[in-house]
Formats: structure tokens, C-alpha cells, sequence
């Protein structure tokens, strides 16, 4: 373990859209810190932080990475995150971990979707933010005019604390207006005075004293401004922007600089809440050594040599070399063997960990994400870290024969490392459904799938769980008769149908007086029922929302059984259906979909097109949400479509509403499907 303490570590994470330049700000970052040798570039797949094949592949950062290096004394530990909304729950989880958010923002590209996306998150936990604006070098950058939309879309506490000295090519540095040179740069870009004075009167405003000494125009010690600037920054009351250019080193050192010593320790950033397991109440974690051991895991990874990584953050507590911690999820303690501080690919082992160290540890099996670890005499638990529900779905079965097995385990293991992607075995349509964020997050799984554990797959769209119901009261009578050479089969049965309530399932409910059926038959009957709505009638669906009701029937005292009975109520049943108008139900989703302003009426005029209706609207910045309901089986290819409609800068989540009735135009191809799918199968 390092010569450091809680007060000297720094924990950040560094967040924004895809192709910000995050991974080239944090390799800069290393390199100035001396805690590499050489400048990583992503482009050459070098970089440190993107270390794993596929994202040296696809030049882009599909998990979150966690690197350290020191500062002038203080510890900071940095965690890399994705990007692109389809790799978000790497970015999640590592806001979970940490008491700062560097929000990146390319000079070139502004705010973007997830720009927006991860300063929400950031904001709604209650985190320290700092945006840097990276790509100061490039065309056409309108400086005051980002700095505009960054206040608009996100807060007017978002103040300059570094203003660049050109832009472009011109681009020669920044001025530190908290540390303000002996003499400005004449083309520097912005008002140095006026910027200033609102980020001073900004931090003074967190504490009294000094509020009233700097209206009065007292001089006001330089410490105790650093101590107003560290607090306004930890309570968010001012969001510093700074910038730099990743390619030539400048700004970088003063990015550095500001997160050692402006941005909160453990000790004095966001308080963390927990809950005693055994008295449910819940309290503050206490910040301290000398205070029982608690932490939350938040990544965890299966490394080819290594075996499973757990990736957690230290809350409170100490960790010594071969420690017992319990696991509350899974009620059991763990031994812990190797402990490791993680650096890109390379884990490097420690003794121990005190509060605010992110540590490593390996070979544990039942340790997941969101898992609270704790001293096995006092638990506690933190709460489940969130996260979206995935979207995209696909069917799929592995190429060679034999391999369900294997893939079904090698699947659960990358379920394991990654909060948005589950895997189900549809037991209505019998397909082994995955499930992501997007194509691109399917594509890069089923792509791990074969480089990491050789199995290849087919895929395709998962078949739509359609559903079968009644619209009307019915009624039937069915008798079995069947006389062959011995003992023959008789049961004789009278059903009642009608629809139920959306959601209501089936109800059985017998009417049978004088034992016209006698009663140890009546199970029979309902099995029967039950067998032949679970197979559906019109598209080999399940029946749902209906009650049955046995009023009556005949019985034989040497022919009847119960499996006369179950064929009876079978064929009854089939009958009322088919006089019941029976329909076809589908399932209808909830969809948000964010966009740009300007693909308004193209995004909601496509929705409209695919039997979707509008419910309402909301804003934040420039982008538009667009709440509407729509049936799943118009939104299979959606992704793409809307991808195509925006340039790739709209997103969407959606979740199941309910279910609702296929217009009838639509029923004869998806009962000549189903027809056509029993066929194979048979």
C-alpha cells in the first residue's frame, strides 16, 4: 500500500459522448504524472486504457478502465469510462465509485447525447463536476458559443476557470483566472477580469465570512480561498470549465493540478448512506480507518490468465493482507487472498486498503456488481447501483450441435462482467434470447463469444410473444366416448367462457352440484383446460385473460377416468373459443426517444407510421424527448432506423407496457408464421 492517506486520494472518473477524447485526456494525464513512459494514442492502440482487443479493433472504449498515478502527493485514482450509450453501464459503475465527475466535452462537437446523459447521472448522485473541453486545435471552433450551451444545457454554476490563449491551430495554452499570471496573453479568449469575478463571487459564496470580507473588498487570505474553491466545487456550487489540447500537452498540467487540489477527498466529498442489515436503519458511512470495513463493488471482468476480477471501492474501514469480508447478497464471508491496485491490463498487489482505495482482488466466483462487502460483525449494505434496462434483442444457437451447454455458461460469465446484457431462455417461444443496449453491444458480445471461448452462433430477431384471447361469452359441450375391446373412455363436460380484465390470466371455478361430475375428476378437467391454453389455439400462443366455469357434465362408473376428462374439457374448450371471437394480442411497449430539435417532426412522423401514438414531450438543452407507446413488433429494427433519421445522435430506452389487440389485417401473417415455424419443429 501506498504512503498516502484518505485525505491525499483523489477518485475521478472521466465521463462524456463517444469520441470526446477521454482516453487521450487520461493518457496525457498518466504521462505528465509520470505514471507512464510514453504517450498511448487510441488510434495507434496504445493507449493504456484501451487495452482489450476488441477496443484496439474498433478504436473505441467498450469498458470502463481503472488507472492511478500520483500528483504532488496526492493519490489519484482515474477511471476511464465508454462513451457511446451501448457500453453504458461501465460509465455507471464507475460513478458509483469515485466523489468527481470530469465531464469531457470536444471543442469540436459540443454537447452531445450522452454528454447530457452522464451530467445527469453525475448530478442526480450528487457528485463534484469538472468539464474539461478537449480538442482546443481543432476547425471551426466557436469558444464563447460553447461555453453558452454548456451553461444552458447543463447550469450557469458551469464557470471558466481556464480560458485558452487562440483556438485551431493557433491554440497556445490557457490563463488560470483563480492564478492569474503577471501578464495576460493579449489573445486570450474571453473577458479575464468580468470571468473573474463571477467564479470568485462563485466560491465565496459557500461560506459567510468570506462572502461578506470579498463584498466589502477586504483582502481575503489565499488559503482560505483555495479552502472556499475545494468546498464550492465538492457541494457543485461551482463547476469549473477548463481546456486543453490532447495531442501537443496543453492544458493538461492544469487539469491535473485542478483535480489534486480542487476536487474532494473521500473525507470531504459526497456522504455515502448505508443500511444496518439486522436494524434496517439507515446512517452515514463513517469516513475512517478506525471504523468497521465496508465497500461496494462496482466492475468486475474475467481475465484470461487471471480469472474473475472484482473491482471495488473502499467506503470505510481497513483492509489487511488476508482478510474475511461478508458478502450481504450472497450471506456468506469470503477469504480474501491477493489484493491488487489496477492499471489499465496490469494488476499491481498491495498489503491493504484504507477508505477511498479502489482495489482488485481475483478468483472469487460469487461476487457480482452492486455486491456490498462488509466486516462479517457488523453489516451493512449500499444500495443496488442502477442500471437502464437493455433494448435490443436477438435470437440465437450455436453453430455446431453439442454446444448449448458451454454457451449457456460462457454467456452468464460475460452477464457477470456487464449490467446490460442478460440472457433468457424465452419459455413461450423456446429461443435463447440475448439482450443489449443496441446492435453494436450485441455484436461486440457475440464477438467475445468467439474470440474469447471459440463458439460461433447464428442469430436472428427473437420471434414477438404474441398472446390469444376472448372478446365475448361463450359456451360448449363436448362428450368423449370410446368403446374399444376391455374397458373403454367417457367423460362428457359443459363450459362457460368469458374475457377477464387485461392482465387477469385464467380462472377455473366449478359449478358442479349433485355430482354430475364427481369431484375426483374435476382436476382432470382444469389440467386439460390448462395444458390447451398454454398451447394456444390460433397461432400455437398461450390463451390468456379468460375464466372457465364447469357447470356441467356426465359421468360412467367403469368407463369415465381422468384422462377422458382432460381430452373433454380439451375439445369443450376448443369449441367456446372459436365462438368467443377470439384475438390476437401483442405486447406494446413504452418508448423515450432523445433527439435533436431539428429531427422533431421526421422522429414522430416515423412513430406514427409504425402504428406508435405520442404521449408527450419534454426538453433539456437542445435535445427533445419523445414519449410514445408503440407495439414491439414495429420497433425490432428501430435502432437503426433512427440512427439513419438523426447521423447517429438520437437514442431511445423502452420498456413493456401492456398488451393490446393486432389489428385484424395484420393476424393471417402471424398465424401463417406460426404455422409455418410448427412445421419445422414437428
Amino acid at each position: 500500500m501506498g504512503q498516502y492517506e484518505t485525505k491525499d486520494i483523489r477518485n475521478v472518473a472521466f465521463v462524456g459522448h463517444g469520441a470526446s477524447g477521454k482516453t487521450s485526456l487520461v493518457e496525457g494525464i498518466l504521462f505528465k504524472a509520470g505514471a507512464t513512459k510514453r504517450l498511448g494514442c487510441v488510434d495507434e492502440g496504445t493507449s493504456v486504457s484501451d487495452f482489450d482487443s476488441e477496443e484496439k479493433e474498433r478504436k473505441i472504449t467498450i469498458d470502463s478502465s481503472v488507472l492511478y498515478c500520483n500528483w504532488h502527493g496526492k493519490e489519484i485514482n482515474v477511471i476511464d469510462t465508454p462513451g457511446y450509450p451501448d457500453f453504458i453501464s461501465g460509465a455507471i459503475g464507475a460513478l458509483n465509485a469515485v466523489e468527481t465527475a470530469v465531464v469531457v466535452i470536444a471543442a469540436t462537437s459540443g454537447i452531445q447525447v450522452n454528454t447530457q446523459k452522464m451530467w445527469d447521472i453525475a448530478s442526480e448522485a450528487g457528485l463534484a463536476r469538472v468539464v474539461v473541453i478537449t480538442k482546443m486545435d481543432g476547425e471551426n471552433i466557436d469558444y464563447p458559443a460553447l461555453l453558452d450551451s454548456i451553461q444552458n444545457a447543463f447550469t450557469e454554476e458551469c464557470m471558466p476557470l481556464m480560458l485558452p490563449v487562440g483556438h485551431g491551430s493557433e491554440f497556445k495554452g490557457v490563463v488560470d483566472i483563480f492564478n492569474l499570471p503577471g501578464e495576460v496573453p493579449e489573445d486570450v479568449i474571453g473577458d479575464v477580469d468580468e470571468c473573474r469575478e463571477k467564479f470568485l463571487e462563485g466560491i465565496v459564496c459557500v461560506c459567510d465570512e468570506t462572502m461578506e470580507k470579498y463584498l466589502d473588498g477586504q483582502e481575503i487570505d489565499v488559503e482560505k480561498l483555495h479552502g472556499c474553491f475545494t468546498t464550492a466545487v465538492a457541494s457543485g456550487s461551482v463547476v469549473p470549465i477548463l481546456c486543453c489540447d490532447n495531442k501537443n500537452g496543453l492544458g493538461i498540467e492544469e487539469i491535473v493540478d485542478v483535480i489534486s487540489k480542487y476536487t474532494p477527498s473521500p473525507e470531504k466529498g459526497l456522504v455515502r448512506k448505508c443500511v444496518g442489515v439486522n436494524d434496517d436503519g439507515e446512517k452515514d458511512v463513517e469516513v475512517s480507518k478506525s471504523a468497521p470495513f465496508s465497500a461496494q463493488v462496482f466492475k468486475s471482468l474475467t481475465d484470461p490468465f487471471v480469472g474473475k476480477l472484482s473491482f471495488f471501492r473502499v467506503y470505510s474501514g481497513e483492509l489487511k493482507k488476508h482478510p474475511e469480508v461478508y458478502n450481504v447478497r450472497a450471506k456468506k464471508s469470503e477469504k480474501i487472498g491477493h489484493m491488487f491496485k489496477t492499471f489499465g491490463k496490469e494488476q499491481h498487489e498491495i498489503d491493504g486498503a484504507i477508505p477511498g482505495d479502489i482495489v482488485t482482488i481475483s478468483k472469487i466466483e460469487d461476487i457480482s456488481v452492486s455486491d456490498t462487502l462488509c466486516d462479517p460483525h457488523v453489516k451493512v449494505k449500499f444500495k443496488d447501483i442502477k442500471f437502464p434496462n437493455p433494448m435490443a434483442s436477438l435470437a440465437i444457437e450455436p453453430k455446431s450441435s453439442g454446444a448449448e451447454q458451454k454457451i449457456s455458461e460462457t454467456l452468464h460469465r460475460l452477464v457477470a462482467e456487464d449490467s446490460t446484457f442478460k440472457v433468457l431462455r424465452d419459455l413461450q417461444t423456446h429461443e435463447l434470447v440475448i439482450t443489449g443496449m443496441s446492435n453494436l453491444h450485441l455484436d461486440v458480445i457475440l464477438s467475445r463469444l468467439k474470440s474469447r471461448y471459440g463458439i460461433e452462433v447464428e442469430s436472428r430477431q427473437p420471434k414477438i410473444p404474441h398472446q390469444e384471447t376472448i372478446t365475448t361469452k361463450a359456451s360448449a359441450q363436448y362428450k368423449h366416448k370410446k368403446q374399444t375391446g376391455g374397458k373403454g373412455q367417457y367423460g362428457e363436460v359443459y363450459l362457460r367462457i368469458e374475457p377477464l380484465e387485461r392482465g387477469g390470466g385464467f380462472e377455473f371455478v366449478s359449478k358442479i352440484v349433485g355430482g354430475a361430475v364427481p369431484s375426483q375428476y374435476i382436476p382432470a378437467v382444469e389440467k386439460g383446460l390448462r395444458e390447451t391454453i398454454a398451447k394456444g389455439i390460433l397461432s400455437n400462443n398461450p390463451i390468456v385473460d379468460v375464466k372457465v366455469e364447469l357447470y356441467d357434465g356426465t359421468f360412467h362408473n367403469v368407463d369415465s377416468s381422468e384422462a377422458a376428462f382432460k381430452i373433454a374439457a380439451s375439445k369443450a374448450f376448443y369449441l367456446a373459443f372459436n365462438d368467443a371471437k377470439p384475438v390476437l394480442l401483442e405486447p406494446v411497449v413504452n418508448i423515450a426517444v432523445t433527439i435533436p430539435s431539428e429531427f422533431m417532426g421526421e422522429v414522430t412522423g416515423n412513430l406514427s407510421s409504425r402504428r406508435g401514438r405520442v404521449q408527450g414531450m419534454d426538453s433539456f438543452g437542445d435535445l427533445q424527448i419523445v414519449q410514445a407507446s408503440i407495439p414491439m413488433d414495429e420497433v425490432k429494427n428501430y435502432e437503426t432506423e433512427l440512427k439513419s433519421m438523426t447521423g447517429g445522435r438520437g437514442s431511445y430506452t423502452m420498456e413493456l407496457s401492456h398488451y393490446d389487440i393486432v389489428p385484424s389485417h395484420l393476424v393471417p401473417a402471424i398465424i401463417a408464421g406460426a404455422k409455418k415455424d410448427a412445421e419445422k419443429t414437428d
